[in-house]
């Protein structure tokens, strides 16, 4: 037990230094002045550097081999502990302290030129930096795949999602690809026998989408007392153990992004706020991967929040807020809002259907630009040449292609796919939700997310990272991640009858 206590607190010791560094990436998303850039780049380089001597000082590999042979004598929650440790030891070991550093700043350098880039739509301003980081993404996904016996690809999807390869992608993606273009085509075409869609008349102060936007977190379950709500050019969830922090972005003539937003980050923060308190500080205290991640998020915003229950609790909640009238505002019209399917340029304003359009397009580049298949120059035209092909729609710039998102040049390479199988897992979890309780559908039309949120904490939030992907899914739904559900759940809701099925 004395082997096991050192690990722990050294692992202790690598969650607080990786906390500070949340809130320092956080603070530099949202409020540091851009003087500050190259200090701050500093400040993350040096403590991720830390936390990696910590991770893999001379003993560390000594103490989990002893831990291993010991691990008879601890109970179920330490010996995963040890398992995590482990997993985490062996994926930081592979990777030299220079390159952790080198990466660290290239990546912090990239982030900001990307700000620039994505608002003057300015692809080669950002090409030397991206290609940096791309050439340290190789490398680490090299010298990881060498340490675990995978191609570099699957070692950088690993780092995300534990166990996740591109084996168990493919087929998965596979169907979709194949699915989408008439499912697509069959939503848009069921559409046009529906009420036409009458727009919201803005604009729509950003105090009172900020205002409605927290009182639907708390309805959620948000925890202000440990948590806060800002805005960020990109929404997204981070801070520390204890201290969750979310942003969004608002724009006067559309409400619903803002807030769509806002229910999927606070997706994410109640798994972080719900995470096994005992074990917070420890690896198997951590959310098990990426993918189940998304599935929290997604579930909380397409689910939960886009069905026609919530939508009648949504409706006369918005109306007061933006002092709306008429038809515009009903229940049956916010849910044609929300459900309309529209080909779009923007991933993160994506409907449910063409949303895994924009990971497809996504999956293929990445792995071609770390297998060495396309070069970082010609990312643009490859990109636009997938939208067209999934989505039928001309890129007009870069700002509307390649440069929408932060994850490639913040060194994010392995993440896309977590976002559609996050999307098939919250399907799973969703329907046996409603399965299990009975009340969680009636709740939701009334703004009541206790019992979701009950049935989320004791399945999914509680469990840590005690068991696999797969397990906890098998343990929460009966069965491990599949696309069915998923597909069922896009046909019921977006070519059934009415404005989709309940679940009984």
């Amino acid at each position: 037990m004395q082997v096991y206590r050192s690990l722990e607190e050294r692992f202790a010791r690598i969650s607080s230094i990786e906390d500070a560094i949340g809130i320092l990436q956080w603070d530099a998303e949202t409020l540091m002045p851009e003087g500050a850039a190259d200090s701050r780049s500093d400040q993350l380089a040096t403590l991720k550097g830390m936390a990696h001597e910590l991770l893999t000082a001379p003993d560390t590999g000594d103490l989990l081999d002893q831990a291993d042979q010991d691990s008879g004598h601890l109970d179920e929650w330490p010996r995963a502990n040890v398992r995590e440790m482990r997993r985490i030891y062996l994926h930081a070991a592979a990777v030299p302290a220079d390159l952790v550093e080198a990466n660290s700043r290239a990546v912090s350098r990239a982030e900001l030129v990307w700000r620039e880039a994505r608002q003057t739509s300015n692809f080669a301003l950002l090409l030397p930096h991206l290609s940096q980081v791309l050439s340290f993404q190789r490398q680490i996904g090299q010298a990881k795949g060498e340490a675990f016996g995978l191609s570099p690809y699957d070692a950088l999807l690993d780092r995300y999602d534990p166990g996740l390869r591109q084996a168990t992608i493919d087929p998965l993606f596979s169907e979709l690809s194949a699915e989408l273009p008439d499912l697509i085509q069959e939503a848009q075409e069921r559409q046009k026998g529906r009420p036409a869609v009458q727009p919201l008349e803005g604009p729509f102060s950003v105090d009172d989408q900020r205002r409605i936007g927290k009182q639907l977190m708390q309805a959620v379950g948000f925890d202000f007392k440990r948590g806060r709500l800002d805005a960020s050019l990109h929404p997204f969830c981070g801070g520390s153990t204890g201290d969750v922090r979310i942003t969004t972005r608002y724009s006067e003539g559309n409400f619903m992004s803002a807030l769509m937003g806002v229910l999927h980050e606070t997706g994410h923060a109640l798994y972080e706020q719900g995470r096994p308190k005992e074990w917070r500080r420890q690896p198997v205290g951590l959310a098990r991967g990426m993918s189940m991640h998304e599935s929290q998020s997604l579930l909380i915003e397409t689910q939960a929040c886009r069905s026609r229950e919530f939508v009648t609790y949504l409706a006369p909640l918005v109306q007061k807020a933006f002092q709306g009238e008429g038809p515009a505002w009903s229940p049956e019209n916010l849910h044609r809002i929300l459900t309309k399917v529209e080909p779009g340029f923007i991933r993160v304003d994506a409907d449910e259907i063409t949303y895994p359009a924009h990971i497809l397009v996504r999956y293929k580049l990445e792995k071609a630009l770390i297998a060495g298949d396309l070069q970082i120059h010609d990312l643009p035209s490859a990109f636009n040449d997938e939208v067209a092909k999934l989505l039928g729609l001309t890129v007009p710039n870069d700002s509307l292609g390649c440069l929408q998102d932060i994850h490639w040049p913040g060194g994010a390479w392995g993440y896309f796919p977590t976002y559609t199988l996050g999307a098939m897992a919250a399907a799973q979890l969703f329907r046996a939700a409603c399965h299990a309780d009975a009340d969680i559908l009636p709740g939701l039309s009334k703004g009541d997310f206790a019992p979701l949120r009950t049935w989320l904490r004791a399945n999914v939030h509680a469990k840590g990272s005690l068991m696999t992907t797969d397990e906890l899914l098998v343990s929460a739904t009966g069965e491990p991640l599949a696309a069915e559900v998923f597909r069922i759940h896009l046909r019921e809701r977006y070519l059934g009858h009415g404005w989709g099925l309940s679940y009984t």
